[in-house]
């Protein structure tokens, strides 16, 4: 099967589109080399994606026949993605900067050189 309809099958993916998108942007690996949408996938192979942020890494158990519902996708693959991978994403995500109080419109002035000033601090 190919890569692209693997991750597809898998709900890594919306559209078998977005997969091969994915594969030609960089976004999957097998090992440590980048793969083509066309790439198959053989039971045993260790899968590298990227989403959101997140390397995700799989080991195919199986090959599916066709898409999967949610709650049988962990029959054809192993999360072996480390836990430090997550933490560094909310790592990522907390150290933004200021928030402000959402529907209070654009900054002021004086508001923008607050966030400026909190930016050069760090």
């Amino acid at each position: 099967m190919r890569i692209d309809q693997y991750l597809w099958c898998l709900r890594y993916y919306k559209s078998r589109n977005q997969a091969s998108l994915a594969c030609k942007q960089g976004h999957v690996r097998m090992g440590d080399r980048l793969v083509k949408p066309s790439r198959e996938v053989l039971i045993g192979d260790k899968v590298k994606v990227r989403k959101s942020q997140i390397w995700h890494e799989l080991l195919v158990m199986d090959i599916p026949k066709s898409r999967l519902g949610a709650k049988l996708v962990d029959i054809y693959r192993q999360n072996i993605t480390p836990d430090d991978a997550f933490d560094h994403a909310n790592f990522q995500s907390l150290s933004k900067g200021p928030e402000r109080d959402k529907g209070s419109g654009r900054p002021t002035k004086k508001d923008r050189r607050e966030m400026d000033d909190f930016i050069e601090d760090e």
